[in-house]
């Protein structure tokens, strides 16, 4: 059976200077109420690779009224169990792609997903703790440290059979993606490196990558062998398709 991936949507939010994510319904909301703000989607992956439930990043780790998490909702809503989830791949730990790493319940933080070893790259893990940006929350990787199963991974490799690891650096210096191969099909998960289609259509340096002409240089890379391995893209902060191939149009990437 080939791989199933799910896109686990969060829903779309604004962030300002403050990198405080407000969510936004663009039904109701109106982005002149929001000014020099950023409007980004959020969506985890979920994939079941045989009888592995594997998560790709976790979101901000917002609930909703009721007090349950949005994520957890979501892979219920898949047709499948929170603590069934086996392993959480992090491409990096920004608060919007490692909030729901743990979830808030009466007041306590508990991990999210207490089964599953969390994978991180070690450089990732150790310059959040010595980072002044207020994209890393140090409260959450605390918490993790006392009370869930960490496999730290350096540079690029082999995680297990089917799941490659590669560092991109570019978007923060360890940022990290993912290649899942069964033999059969390809997904690949380029974080922030490769967040949204649109971003292979057009090239640009983005002011809020730590590399941007790096990360401009890797999303053509990823786009050329995506089209060569045929591989099913998953774009964390797409704006269209979730999940999508790529194909070249007279040397230009097409999304299908």
């Amino acid at each position: 059976m080939s791989l199933q991936v799910y896109t686990l949507h969060e829903g779309s939010y604004s962030v300002d200077i403050t990198k405080k994510f407000l969510p936004f319904d663009p039904t109701k909301d109106n982005p002149k109420d929001r000014p020099a703000s950023l409007f980004i989607h959020v969506q985890p992956f979920l994939v079941k690779l045989k009888d592995t439930l594997v998560l790709f990043d976790t979101g901000l780790g917002y609930s909703n009224d009721q007090g349950h998490l949005h994520l957890h909702e979501n892979i219920k809503k898949a047709g499948f169990n929170p603590d069934d989830i086996s392993m959480v791949l992090m491409s990096h730990l920004h608060f919007d792609h490692s909030g729901g790493m743990v979830h808030h319940l009466n007041g306590n933080m508990e991990l999210s997903f207490p089964n599953a070893t969390y994978v991180i790259q070690r450089g990732e893990w150790e310059s959040a703790f010595t980072s002044s940006s207020s994209s890393y929350h140090t409260e959450i990787f605390d918490y993790l440290q006392r009370n869930a199963q960490l496999k730290f991974v350096e540079g690029s490799g082999q995680l297990t059979a089917e799941i490659s690891y590669e560092l991109t650096g570019a978007h923060c210096p360890y940022h990290q993606v993912f290649l899942i191969d069964d033999g059969h099909d390809k997904v690949f998960f380029g974080g922030d490196v490769l967040p949204e289609p649109e971003e292979l259509i057009r090239k640009f340096i983005a002011k809020y990558d730590f590399d941007g002409r790096k990360a401009m240089e890797l999303r053509e890379e990823f786009g050329q062998r995506a089209v060569a391995e045929h591989w099913k893209c998953l774009f964390y902060h797409a704006k269209s398709k979730s999940q999508a191939y790529v194909e070249l149009d007279e040397d230009r990437f097409k999304i299908v």
